[in-house]
């Protein structure tokens, strides 16, 4: 019981710390571009899970090594949840807007709900089915605005973050059974070593070309609000969540990111909002929530995630 009554909260503060990073991230991204930001992200992340593991599991770090049966599940959530996910994600952002990119992202609950589906975890009711035809039409009624607008790089980088919402779902549901049996640092820890290597390949030369020096404190603050805050404890809470409350009753709480994410990056960047971008974002929002709360009970936790693998 102590479990569940901190998993709550925890659950809404991770949302926060997600929305508001959307318009920090933004920022850095304009000034360092996504290869740099990327270097940094995967030079910095894993070297802080493993100094943390190290400082937990004093002398035992041998024993945190993933068994060889679940070796393949470490690896698939590493390239899925981090290498593939999050070099979409950063793309997208970078093409897109702040507000655009939490309210795509948050389409990844609908992806759960397919996936749960498909495993056989959960049977799709008709106001599940319904919910998300509505969100769908709310998110295609978003993306028009871009493209009948002009602005078709930015609907593009919107695509590219609707693969990230698919690549986080999937995540969130592999890596549900890892998490309950080693617990979300050890997960944290090893997926993100084992997806860093191909990305700082990769970003190389990108991040080599950036002046350090020039960096505003504002950009420094930034960075380490993405990776401390929102991705390292972020991507820990998270884990720690869907372990105790279970995959589908924490996967709604998803779509609290767009009105703290869209707030912030009015206040900070100046975004403005048209009147079919709203519509567009509060059917999608509607739809999701319809999907997600007009099932009735959520599936248990030992139902909510089979262990496919």
């Amino acid at each position: 019981m102590p479990r569940e009554r901190w998993a709550l909260p925890a659950t809404v503060a991770t949302m926060v710390v997600w929305g508001l990073n959307f318009p920090f991230v933004k920022h850095v991204l304009d000034q360092i571009g996504v290869g740099a930001f990327l270097f940094i992200r995967f030079a910095v992340l894993p070297l802080l899970a493993l100094g943390l593991l190290v400082l937990v599991f004093r002398g035992k770090l041998a024993r945190t090594w993933p068994k060889r049966e679940d070796l393949p599940r470490f690896i698939l959530c590493a390239v899925i949840g981090h290498t593939v996910h999050i070099a979409a994600v950063m793309g997208g952002m970078n093409l897109s807007t702040a507000f655009s990119s939490s309210l795509v992202l948050m389409s990844g609950p609908l992806f759960t709900l397919v996936i749960l589906a498909l495993l056989g975890a959960e049977r799709l009711r008709a106001q599940q089915v319904a919910g998300t035809a509505l969100a769908c039409a709310g998110i295609a009624l978003f993306l028009s605005d871009k493209f009948t607008g002009g602005r078709i790089t930015a609907g593009y980088g919107d695509l590219l973050l609707m693969l990230a919402a698919l690549c986080f779902s999937l995540y969130t549901v592999l890596a549900q059974p890892i998490t309950k049996r080693y617990g979300p640092l050890i997960v944290l820890s090893y997926t993100l070593l084992f997806s860093s290597p191909p990305i700082l390949l990769a970003s190389l030369a990108s991040f080599v070309q950036i002046d350090t020096a020039k960096l505003t404190p504002l950009v420094w603050l930034g960075m380490f609000w993405a990776l401390v805050i929102s991705s390292f404890l972020g991507w820990m809470t998270w884990g720690w969540v869907n372990a105790v409350r279970g995959v589908a009753r924490s996967a709604p709480f998803n779509y609290l990111m767009p009105p703290i994410a869209g707030f912030s990056a009015w206040l900070t960047l100046g975004e403005s909002f048209t009147w079919l971008k709203l519509l567009g974002a509060a059917v999608t929002m509607a739809g999701v929530a319809w999907a997600q709360f007009g099932a009735g009970k959520p599936p248990s936790k030992e139902t909510a995630q089979p262990d496919s693998g």
